[in-house]
């Protein structure tokens, strides 16, 4: 079952079409047999000549759960075909995702490999960088509709990274540590406000949404742990919104340091 789903995703992906849910298997599709897909899903990026760029974590903002059933945050990976520098890639093209959505994210660049041992103090002297950025979500399973297991198959629905202006973090190691929680969140869309939150939804703060992670890897007997040079993108600070052609959407936040950001879709 677990390069059949493999297989399956990445046709999906590549042909940005929807599929059925692996949950509604009559063997049963968990969570154990969703990693053992993300195991897969690696293996066939760099047999096709991806390079793995980092993980994106999902599902990190709780007001999410009841709307997607789910009760956990998930992991997936990014690779260089899916990884941007926003500055240069200012437009996304609706027609490369399956009912894309846009979320805005803070996004950590690893200097070295974190443990889950850490407290806080001791896992931000592992992120060299941290930027505002996006990342479009997608969603291979008709209607936004699936079960936990589903969405991690389908890696974490993940689509593409946007990364903003990175700002070196060990300048201002003890500020990033206390903004990162406390921090606002305003996206717009065409101008218009669209939705509010900030650092606290990203379960508590997107430094906690990295150390679950960690120890999440630290549990994973199919996959491997961060390592340095890895980047994490942190899950949104908002509700994620649907991306439609036309649309310009911009970030700005309050209480930290970090610049406003805009993307827009195509057809």
């Amino acid at each position: 079952m677990n390069n059949t789903a493999a297989d399956i995703v990445l046709t999906a992906l590549s042909d940005h079409k929807q599929v059925a849910l692996f949950s509604d298997s009559a063997s049963g599709f968990g969570i154990s047999d969703a990693y053992r897909v993300t195991r897969c899903l690696r293996s066939a990026f760099e047999a096709r000549g991806e390079s793995i760029t980092g993980r994106k974590i999902g599902f990190t903002n709780r007001d999410m759960w009841d709307e997607y059933g789910v009760r956990a945050p998930i992991w997936g990976y990014c690779t260089n075909r899916t990884t941007f520098e926003l500055a240069d890639t200012p437009t996304q093209s609706v027609s490369n995702f399956a009912e894309p959505r846009i979320e805005p994210e803070i996004i950590f660049g690893l200097g070295a490999a974190p443990h889950p041992e850490m407290n806080e103090e001791e896992l931000i002297g592992c992120i060299e960088w941290l930027s505002l950025g996006y990342e479009v979500v997608q969603s291979i399973f008709p209607g936004w509709k699936f079960a936990a297991a589903d969405t991690i198959a389908a890696n974490a629905l993940h689509g593409a990274l946007l990364i903003g202006k990175r700002h070196e973090v060990a300048t201002r190691r003890d500020a990033w540590l206390s903004e990162l929680s406390t921090f606002k969140t305003e996206l717009y869309c065409d101008g218009e406000p669209s939705e509010t939150g900030g650092g606290e939804v990203v379960l508590g703060s997107p430094l906690l949404a990295l150390r679950h992670l960690v120890q999440l890897l630290a549990g994973d007997l199919q996959n491997p742990p961060l390592g340095a040079g890895e980047l994490v993108s942190t899950g949104t600070l908002t509700l994620a919104m649907p991306a439609r052609a036309g649309q310009t959407w911009t970030t700005k936040v309050q209480g930290i340091p970090l610049e406003e950001i805009e993307l827009r879709f195509e057809a």
